[in-house]
């Protein structure tokens, strides 16, 4: 299911910065893999700029990183998506702050982890629940709630079960979408990944405050949506080897090395690489990923 038609371009690895705002084109034209299917100049939309110390791409600003965690939103770039890829995105946001939180929950990290069992009800729920009848979704507030208090709590006993309620809700999500997408399941995930993973752009924009991670939250955020993304793109492999051997093996080479940057789920005080990279990391795995949608 490709819904857009234009191609999102991240911020490569190079721009020429002056005073005020400039123009910056992702250094991907030319020598990305695929680069060719951009045989015409860049629209104005698809040009990123730096503005005022942030990065801007067109239709995904990234968030001031002057906000304090928790303030992202990292659902409100999905307003433009049609609804049934904005579901779909969504819940991938949702299961990929699952993911980390659980991963910082086994290390003990229980502190740490509570964000990002806070967010799902906070940020994401309020967009989710007028459609989830659509799905045949029963409501999970509740046991949203009863998960980030259970961890609120550091009550280990009672995490397993508590998690197994909200897993449940998001398998019958699973289910009610591909019912709706039996057409093209693996390209309606592949989109739906790679809105994650640009989502995760800003995120990860956002922890970086003076050449530093300053914001773990943010950095984890970024980290449990390109782990959801990737496992999504996995969790329909099969048939993306058979539509294209070759794409899946740029997202999946580009995954790898988008992956560098998240060493672990506590953050290094230095970044591996900077937002730009990142950026440009995401929009290459896009370009791969348009021959899989």
């Amino acid at each position: 299911m490709r819904t857009k038609s234009k191609i999102w371009l991240g911020v490569g690895a190079f721009a020429f910065v002056g005073t005020g705002t400039v123009s910056v084109v992702g250094a991907l034209i030319g020598t990305a893999p695929g680069a060719s299917a951009l045989a015409t100049p860049a629209s104005d939309t698809a040009i990123g700029r730096i503005e005022a110390n942030r990065i801007v791409v067109a239709g995904h600003d990234q968030p001031d990183p002057n906000k304090e965690a928790g303030e992202g939103n990292e659902g409100q770039n999905l307003a433009n998506l049609p609804p049934e890829l904005a579901f779909a995105v969504r819940i991938a946001l949702l299961r990929g702050h699952l993911l980390v939180g659980d991963e910082l929950v086994k290390q003990q990290q229980w502190n740490a982890a509570l964000p990002h069992f806070l967010h799902p009800g906070e940020e994401l729920y309020g967009d989710l629940k007028d459609q989830l009848a659509n799905y045949n979704v029963p409501p999970f507030d509740t046991a949203l709630k009863t998960l980030a208090d259970v961890v609120k709590a550091k009550k280990g006993s009672d995490y397993a079960k508590a998690l197994k309620a909200v897993n449940d809700a998001l398998a019958a999500a699973d289910a009610g979408m591909k019912a709706k997408q039996q057409a093209n399941w693996s390209g309606y995930v592949v989109e739906a990944a790679i809105e994650a993973l640009k989502t995760a752009t800003g995120e990860y924009g956002q922890a970086i405050v003076g050449g530093r991670i300053a914001k773990p939250v943010e950095y984890q955020d970024a980290r449990g949506f390109i782990w959801q993304g990737n496992s999504m793109i996995e969790s329909v492999a099969g048939d993306l080897q058979k539509k294209d051997a070759a794409a899946l093996k740029e997202v999946r080479a580009g995954l790898v090395e988008l992956k560098k940057a998240f060493p672990s789920a506590m953050p290094p005080k230095t970044p591996v690489k900077d937002a730009a990279t990142v950026l440009g990391d995401v929009a290459r795995i896009e370009l791969a990923a348009g021959k899989l949608m």
